[in-house]
């Protein structure tokens, strides 16, 4: 009879199998049972040019650890109208989120297998900024357009900010490679490392009585750190859940920053951070699908307004982008891909404040 380890290490060795049957799930039942406002072949293939775009986007973005709708949602406001008809505030969000839940949520499972997340400060982190993201979502029904882009450009500076505060090098504090080997001990000796038998590799974790946690990936690299300064993350998770749920991207910038000014490894950070921003995702996508009803003088929106023809193609590109990210964010300087976004983010905001102010 299996036992649960034996399930655990199951699923990891072969979760890039299991990811990708969710987007092959998730097509099928909107090709079969979804209401659209469209038909036939012509209907269903006018996007599949989104498919290149929201595989890179979402590549990109899980690299570094940040919504994927930081990327998405200006793109579907500055580019897409190019090829196709603009879309309104609240269905852009809308897309941003559906594509940016099933993107985080594979890269976060690919995290996972890497040994790279932090559970325990991830659900709190996810209970704590559940209000928060509600409450920006329904605000979202009710924002004016000239605002939602006011606002928009505000996210998009404050989160260009905070990249380039924020240090995203591999040699971040508390970890280091020694190639897989224990690290010797004061007395000659190896100090044990933790190594959990359901986790692939040499991966495990182990918290001491005194709150310090030792982590171990897969490649055999530790990490040290503790999970204080939870009240600092409240706040900053707080602020970003409310931009989570308005414009789709938010708690992933701040989050990242204050768990990197709590010490928390990069790579941990980042990894942790994708439960949360696709937690987070999810919550607020099932918002904007369902809850346009709950808000006086909002859009009552109805499932056969969402742009199912747009999804069937974003959503396998983001799942992709993120079983790539790991590999991309081992092999590359992240600070590098950093800047760039960072750089892209300024462009983007100004653009948008001259939308907001009518130039």
């Amino acid at each position: 009879m299996a036992t649960t380890t034996d399930l655990q290490r199951t699923f990891l060795r072969y979760q890039h199998l299991l990811v990708f049957v969710a987007p092959v799930v998730f097509v099928a039942t909107v090709l079969g049972f979804a209401p659209t406002t469209g038909t036939g072949l012509d209907y269903w293939l006018e996007f599949w040019w989104l498919f290149p775009v929201f595989l890179t986007g979402a590549t990109i973005v899980n690299t570094v650890g940040i919504s994927g709708s930081a990327l998405f949602v200006p793109f579907l406001i500055f580019v897409f109208p190019l090829f196709a008809a603009p879309l309104e505030p609240e269905t852009l969000v809308k897309v941003g989120l559906i594509s940016e839940a099933f993107g985080l949520s594979s890269s976060a499972v690919a995290f996972v297998q890497y040994g790279l997340v932090d559970r325990r400060l991830a659900l709190s982190l996810v209970a704590g900024g559940v209000p928060f993201v509600v409450g920006g979502a329904l605000l979202s029904f009710v924002v004016p357009e000239p605002v939602f882009h006011g606002l928009l450009g505000a996210a998009l500076l404050a989160a260009s900010y905070l990249l380039f505060r924020a240090d995203l090098g591999h040699g971040g504090e508390g970890d280091h490679d020694d190639g897989g080997e224990a690290e010797t001990a004061a007395d000659g000796g190896t100090a044990a490392l933790p190594d959990d038998p359901g986790k692939l590799g040499p991966a495990g974790v182990e918290t001491a009585d005194d709150g310090t946690v030792t982590r171990v990936d897969r490649d055999g690299s530790d990490y040290t750190y503790t999970r204080g300064g939870y009240v600092r993350r409240f706040l900053n998770y707080s602020v970003g859940g409310t931009f989570q749920g308005l414009a789709g991207f938010g708690i992933g910038e701040l989050g990242i920053v204050s768990m990197l000014g709590t010490k928390v490894p990069v790579r941990v950070a980042i990894g942790t951070n994708h439960i949360v921003v696709a937690a987070t995702a999810i919550l607020a996508s099932l918002v904007h699908v369902f809850g346009g009803g709950l808000v006086p003088g909002g859009h009552s929106l109805s499932l056969a307004s969402t742009p199912w023809n747009m999804v069937v193609f974003t959503v396998p590109a983001t799942v992709t982008g993120g079983q790539i990210a790991p590999y991309v964010s081992n092999a590359i300087e992240t600070d590098t891909l950093k800047t760039g976004v960072g750089i892209l983010f300024g462009i983007i905001s100004v653009a948008l404040f001259g939308m907001a102010v009518g130039i």
